[in-house]
């Protein structure tokens, strides 16, 4: 028996939005039909947003500070950072500091926004334009602050685009369109898609965990 001898499957969005429909006991008959489960598309990707973290969408990035400059804005692609560092180069050499992040009340309540030094804290303030805040403001133009930041996936705008994801969450991808398609067209479908959904949800998001080890010390008070 001889195999392929290829890994390049990868639907376009027509494909997948084809097997939606098989799914869900129907055929892709007009170009509405397509318009229609295009929409879903696009409004299930920013439901996987607010899921959680998708590995394939962190990227790092970088942003070189200005000396009394506290508030950087980013693209509006960006959902969340992650985690910063400050890195800073010393008679050439280059150290990279962890700064902690505050939480919107924390960042309102520090009394001396202007205070000039090291940052050692940062907000990010989730607007349109997300903008990044840290404390104390910087006191040089040379640090840069270095993130990963999560952020949007690509929309399918067309029939011939591929999706933006890697291939082990096709099969979560085709069954939560199924399911967004189910609730306008196939509602006697729903639950049974739905359920397949969550699972294969489950399944893909279970692989793109973070399998870095750590370790819990408990503290002792006596000390």
């Amino acid at each position: 028996m001889a195999l392929s001898g290829s890994t390049n499957f990868e639907p376009n969005v027509a494909e997948f939005v084809e097997e939606a429909f098989e799914r869900c006991g129907l055929e892709l008959r007009t170009g509405y039909d397509l318009k229609t489960a295009r929409r879903s598309i696009n409004l299930m990707l920013a439901e996987w947003a607010n899921r959680g973290l998708n590995q394939w969408t962190i990227e790092q990035d970088t942003q070189t500070v200005t000396q009394g400059t506290a508030e950087y804005t980013l693209n509006s692609n960006v959902i969340d950072i992650l985690d910063v560092v400050l890195r800073r180069t010393t008679n050439g050499e280059q150290t990279d500091i962890s700064i902690d992040r505050l939480s919107r009340s924390s960042y309102l309540n520090i009394p001396n926004k202007t205070t000039q030094s090291m940052p050692s804290q940062w907000f990010l303030d989730k607007l349109n334009a997300p903008v990044l805040k840290v404390w104390p403001t910087p006191d040089n133009s040379t640090d840069i602050l270095v993130f990963n930041k999560m952020i949007r996936m690509d929309d399918a705008d067309a029939a011939t685009n591929t999706m933006d994801m890697p291939f082990r969450f096709y099969p979560c991808f085709a069954a939560g369109l199924a399911y967004y398609i189910a609730i306008k067209r196939a509602p006697e479908k729903v639950q049974l898609l739905k359920q397949v959904y969550e699972e294969e949800f489950d399944r893909a998001m279970s692989t793109d965990e973070d399998k870095a080890s750590f370790r819990i010390r408990p503290f002792n008070s006596l000390r």
